[in-house]
């Protein structure tokens, strides 16, 4: 979330060149570059002619290439030397894959800034062909670089052995390394999925959450055991590896139990998950039980010591693949087990025959039967009925929940209260957003908001969202917020604002920075988990903190 670095000042005669380097509060967040002096420039540049003003384009894949864009930078800088040219700005996208444009927000922004028109820059540089993208179509790689050039900007490769000068030769070897660039992202996915389902098959973990009544175990290279991670722990070194061993035996305890209240008490997982939570028991997580945290526990089998791989695919940034059974990678008695494996099959039989497939009309009686029961009926009620398909079953069936009422006879009755908060704070969005608007700028912040996202601009670079959560009250009586993004927008800081149970005052705020922010949603609870809850306030004044923009000299 860098800002655009400001111009670089003009230097006394004689002096050296000042550079003004700013931060958010207790943040630095960029630093302009000062333009070559003039005796670094070319001795062949025509008398009074300045050097052209050029724009610097570095990337690194991971946080683990510490110095990747500061090398690539200084490569760069001796281009720009060489060629008579001044870095006026720099776009970096830190710890972000050259497999797509998504997530890439300064190279967006670049192109954005030359399809406007308004580029300060005559020029563009880049390390080499593969910091410019490894897009597995080449062809879009050469679509950024057309924007560029049909603006009047050209586009440099500083460590490349050819000119980027549009000659045929040029546009060849140009073609080769962008098929080379996707190519190597390829081959290298697929070298790191087979070294992880190496690793799987010998016992050891890729990544997640223990899980509750496990504990994750660092072990060296010689599998000493050297310590359990916390919760958001990683290993250091690269040759340590991770396995899953039994947790504290209270937790084991109630896995156990979970099994037996399953299997010999005829309790469903919303049962058992109220049994939990009236005993004041939380889950890995702090959370209380829900109907899915107590089926993960029945149909994982990390519980019964196997080691599972590969259920889903996310390869080169495409779609998510639910992957069959015979693909995935396992290691059966990898860890050891806290439930008897007789049990655990005897758990999926039962799962796998609730699982059968309803006919239209069976599907209807139960929603009947529903009816009968409550007096009414919901989408929420059909989710919580054990025997029932979901209510996302019956949409897909039957095209929506109304038409399967309609088909029952049933006329859902309108919760005008649920109307009237809706219309509420619809209308106490806008007030919300424009009392931050009038905060930051009594505090002197430049700020806009932009007509088509409606997202908040600090300082032409940060931007920022206001969501509100309005309060829904559970049939056990706890309260729950439900947060919705717009996955499409990205913004880098997204304020959300809860709302008390009443829904008409604010209860409390929690600043959700855009790199934690994983889907489209996000429930929150009466107390969430530490890694959560961390990012809670009571106010915003934290928040004015952060935007209000200082000096470095004044930072100290």
């Amino acid at each position: 979330m860098k800002p655009r670095p400001h111009p670089p000042t003009t230097a006394p005669a004689g002096g050296p060149t000042p550079v003004a380097a700013y931060v958010y509060k207790n943040t630095v967040l960029s630093s302009s570059l000062p333009p070559p002096s003039a005796p670094h420039l070319p001795t062949a540049a025509a008398p009074g002619d300045g050097p052209t003003p050029a724009a610097a384009y570095v990337r690194m894949s991971t946080e683990h290439q510490q110095y990747s864009t500061e090398n690539q930078l200084d490569r760069i800088k001796e281009y720009a030397a060489r060629r008579g040219m001044a870095i006026i700005e720099v776009f970096t996208d830190a710890g972000k894959s050259g497999l797509s444009v998504k997530g890439r927000d300064s190279l967006q922004r670049m192109i954005a800034t030359v399809e406007a028109g308004k580029a300060p820059f005559k020029c563009i540089l880049a390390y080499d062909v593969s910091r410019w993208g490894r897009f597995q179509d080449a062809d879009e790689s050469g679509y950024y670089e057309y924007i560029c050039k049909r603006a009047g900007i050209t586009v440099h490769y500083c460590a490349e052995q050819f000119e980027n000068d549009g000659s045929p030769t040029s546009n060849i070897i140009k073609s080769v390394k962008r098929s080379m660039a996707g190519e190597y992202s390829r081959e290298l996915s697929s070298k790191v999925f087979q070294g992880a389902c190496r690793l799987i098959q010998m016992g050891f973990k890729q990544g997640g959450s223990a899980g509750f009544g496990l504990r994750r175990m660092l072990i060296d290279q010689a599998g000493k055991p050297k310590g359990t991670l916390k919760l958001g722990e990683q290993k250091s070194l690269q040759t340590d590896r991770v396995v899953y061993v039994p947790g504290p035996e209270e937790e084991q305890a109630v896995v156990r139990e979970i099994y037996t209240l399953f299997l010999d008490g005829g309790k469903a997982e919303r049962e058992i998950a109220n049994l939990l939570n009236g005993r004041k028991i939380l889950t890995d997580l702090g959370r209380a039980w829900s109907r899915s945290t107590v089926h993960q526990i029945l149909t994982n089998e990390k519980y019964i010591g196997n080691n599972v791989y590969h259920r889903t695919s996310f390869k080169l940034k495409r779609k998510h693949v639910e992957n069959p059974p015979e693909m995935w990678i396992r290691s059966d008695g990898a860890f050891a087990s806290i439930v008897e494996p007789a049990l655990f099959a005897r758990a999926q039989d039962i799962i796998m025959a609730r699982g059968r497939r309803f006919t239209n009309e069976e599907m209807l009686q139960g929603l009947k039967a529903l009816w009968s029961q409550h007096g009414r009926v919901s989408g929420l009620l059909i989710d919580e009925e054990e025997e029932m398909p979901s209510s996302a079953v019956f949409r897909h069936r039957f095209g929506s929940l109304v038409r399967a009422y309609q088909l029952i006879g049933y006329t859902p009755r309108t919760d005008y209260a649920f109307l009237a908060i809706n219309r509420y704070l619809r209308g106490r969005h806008p007030e919300m957003v424009q009392e931050v608007i009038t905060k930051l700028k009594e505090m002197e912040v430049k700020v806009a908001r932009d007509k088509e996202t409606e997202l908040l601009v600090l300082d032409d670079e940060l931007t920022v969202s206001v969501v509100l959560s309005r309060c829904l009250k559970a049939e056990t009586g706890r309260s729950r917020w439900l947060l919705r993004f717009e996955e499409g927008l990205r913004p880098d800081l997204t304020i959300a604002v809860r709302m008390d149970e009443t829904n008409e005052a604010i209860k409390d705020f929690y600043l959700l920075p855009a790199i934690d922010l994983t889907g489209a949603r996000l429930r929150l609870s009466e107390n969430n988990h530490a890694m959560l809850d961390a990012y809670r306030f009571d106010n915003l004044e934290f928040f004015f903190e952060l935007a209000q923009r200082i000096r470095v000299e004044d930072a100290g």
